[in-house]
């Protein structure tokens, strides 16, 4: 890879587990709000990446975390990245080290690197605030019935979110 960084991206992954968590909230004394739960631990699994530069959004649901789901989310990272050089700044999960990635990587040398943050520095990580802002917006102190009333959310969330990569970057890019 050139020295050149065209894109600098973060990624993370996220469960949105359908157990409803009540966040600070207002509420006449006496009268707390209830929030109804499954009692299941169901929910949604969701990748990501933040761009840096743009604000830009690249995200996918999955059923489970794993090094071929990883791998699939690297390739439609570069469908949406089709030019330039590409840095993802990510954690060390297991996924990320997988040794069915190496041929993938290899083949991608000169426009895909991975570069792994230290280990227990989630602060370091972009995409945390991203998955704080859609928990605080669509998980807490709102129940949902189904898997699929968070899925409809969350894609909800991440559509409007995504009209305005200014506020993007204005609430997860640090400025210097």
């Amino acid at each position: 890879m050139n020295d050149e960084i065209d894109h600098l991206l973060f990624e993370d992954e996220s469960m949105i587990r359908d157990y409803q968590a009540i966040q600070k909230t207002w509420f006449l004394r006496g009268k707390q709000r209830i929030i109804q739960t499954t009692g299941k631990h169901r929910g949604v699994k969701l990748l990501a990446t933040v761009d840096y530069a743009t604000g830009q959004i690249v995200w996918q649901e999955d059923e489970q975390y794993t090094a071929e789901t990883f791998l699939a989310f690297l390739q439609k990272i570069l469908e949406a990245y089709s030019t330039g050089t590409i840095v993802i700044v990510l954690d060390n999960a297991r996924i990320h080290h997988a040794k069915l990635l190496q041929p993938f990587l290899d083949e991608h040398k000169d426009r895909l690197e991975l570069v792994f943050l230290p280990p227990y520095s989630p602060q370091l990580n972009i995409v945390e605030g991203l998955w704080k802002w859609l928990k605080s917006n669509v998980i807490n102190n709102v129940f949902y019935s189904t898997v699929a009333e968070i899925r409809l959310s969350v894609g909800q969330f991440m559509d409007e979110i995504m009209k305005y990569p200014h506020v993007i970057i204005d609430r997860l890019c640090v400025r210097f």
